[in-house]
């Protein structure tokens, strides 16, 4: 259960970061769906190490391997498994950390619980398990884009670095025009500037990354415990380094009164509309018919190219100087990680409605 995601569509992932492969099982896709593999190998493009000057260094091709669950091209209704095979590993880099208990990593909280873990690239807490994500996110995109529901993320913020305008003011299209990721440019040439001069200290930094889901039908999510928001929100924050996630009008509710951020219906020749959404797309934890928008907000990485004072499984006093190759920024290939989450969400629930109703969803 702890490896495994959603209801009506689940997926199941498994590997280690040092392992012969990352993978997963997604079950519950509907039948004669057409996998483009094309298209999943563009989502794991976006997420794979070495893409740029401010990623890590490990080279991995990820390319995905459709093992089971399609046949001429389409879903026959089997459990879908994709694999990635793991090439660039290098154990060896971790050796001296056997015993170490790094900060603000898993490897004691790891062992408290198992009572043993894998000491090379954090197992299964690395961020490397996120790749059989964007896979499975491949596969829900595909899904969704049958409902006309599409998903965009960038990154809007590096340390004080943000973007001063929404997201619609801004063109979506250039969210890939450059490496961090961020539809601004004059603001990205800031951020990625912020982020090498960190790098160059050896030191990481964090931020955060905004997601918007368009087309998402009035309906999803339903009460009490199953409300869209926590969905996504639980989605995210399973992410490494994600520490924080807000919708909406989030955290700057606080600063107006309510008479400014209700969102007032208004019938446009028929059609029932807000004049704003501040909601987020989101009314009683069921969408209404709005974008869907949300932002993550993910920590600076916990391993730093410096020395660092800790303890040793044995509780003596040691300093570590880690020589893997890490992020100095997790947000740009953390931008289709979210993408994938959201979709995994949308997928389960639009699902999950279909059988609600008689009728289910158009």
């Amino acid at each position: 259960m702890n490896n495994s995601f959603g209801t009506f569509f689940r997926i199941t992932t498994f590997g280690e970061s040092h392992g012969k492969a990352i993978g997963v099982v997604i079950d519950g896709c509907p039948a004669g769906l057409e996998i483009d593999e094309t298209f999943i190998q563009s989502r794991l493009d976006k997420r794979k190490p070495g893409q740029s000057s401010i990623t890590t260094s490990r080279k991995e091709d990820d390319k995905a391997q459709v093992i089971s669950g399609v046949y001429n091209g389409k879903s026959t209704g089997a459990p879908i498994t994709i694999l990635i095979e793991n090439k660039d590993q290098r154990s060896e880099d971790y050796d001296a950390l056997k015993d170490a208990y790094r900060p603000s990593h898993a490897d004691y909280t790891y062992e408290m619980k198992y009572g043993f873990r894998d000491h090379r690239g954090s197992g299964r807490a690395s961020a490397r398990e996120t790749v059989a994500r964007v896979a499975a996110g491949a596969v829900a995109e595909l899904l969704l884009k049958h409902a006309g529901i599409a998903i965009l993320s960038y990154v809007s913020q590096v340390g004080n670095i943000k973007c001063g305008k929404e997201y619609t003011e801004m063109d979506l299209d250039l969210i890939d025009s450059n490496i961090i990721r961020c539809p601004d440019p004059y603001i990205a040439k800031q951020m990625i500037e912020l982020i090498e001069s960190v790098r160059d200290k050896g030191d990481t930094i964090g931020g955060t990354v905004t997601c918007i889901t368009k087309g998402v039908p009035a309906g999803l999510g339903s009460p009490v415990y199953n409300k869209l928001h926590p969905a996504l929100a639980s989605a995210m924050l399973s992410i490494n380094a994600a520490h924080g996630f807000d919708y909406g009008g989030g955290f700057d509710s606080i600063h107006k009164n309510g008479s400014e951020l209700n969102d007032v219906f208004v019938n446009e020749n028929g059609v029932i509309k807000s004049l704003s959404n501040n909601s987020g797309g989101i009314q009683g934890g069921i969408s209404n018919g709005n974008d869907v928008y949300f932002r993550v907000l993910f920590k600076p990485v916990s391993t730093l190219q410096m020395e660092q004072k800790t303890v040793n499984s044995s509780g003596d006093a040691i300093t570590i100087n880690p020589n893997g190759r890490h992020d100095p920024c997790v947000l740009p290939r953390a931008v289709p990680i979210v993408s994938a989450m959201a979709a995994l969400v949308l997928a389960d629930h639009f699902l999950q409605n279909k059988a609600a109703r008689l009728n289910g969803i158009n």
